[in-house]
């Protein structure tokens, strides 16, 4: 895919709680600053998702992670997650319905157009994918 330096953006987070709802206004602004509002919830969702997800099971102390937003060929949007962490996460099968976590990444995959995880040295990136239609 094809993306336009300027239609990166990227922000490193420490390993705090605080760090979810930054990396919300972070993605909220950079979706406005595209004129992106059709998947916005969709696009917060996830973001939510894979940045707890980087912070329970990804980062480990003293350490914090990437997010990276970017526009490819004009229409789709990517967001991702970089943390050192070890391990390949995957969507939770027969989750407790009286659990308070467990579906994260059952939430990205059913509200995202594709995910994925790459490989990276340490760790790992977590993606997923929207086709959006710019309102500008």
């Amino acid at each position: 895919m094809n993306v336009n330096e300027n239609e990166i953006r990227e922000r490193f987070y420490l390993r705090r709680r605080q760090s979810v709802p930054a990396a919300r206004v972070f993605a909220e602004e950079a979706l406005s600053d595209w004129g992106f509002a059709h998947r916005r919830d969709d696009v917060l969702l996830c973001v939510s998702e894979l940045v707890t997800n980087a912070l329970l099971h990804g980062v480990p102390p003293g350490r914090g992670f990437l997010l990276r937003m970017g526009l490819c060929d004009g229409a789709v949007m990517r967001v991702e997650v970089q943390d050192s962490g070890g391990g390949v996460p995957g969507v939770a099968k027969g989750v407790n319905t009286g659990a308070e976590g467990g579906r994260g990444l059952l939430l990205v995959e059913a509200v995202a157009d594709k995910w994925g995880v790459g490989e990276r040295e340490p760790g790992k990136a977590v993606w997923c994918e929207f086709v959006c239609t710019r309102m500008s």
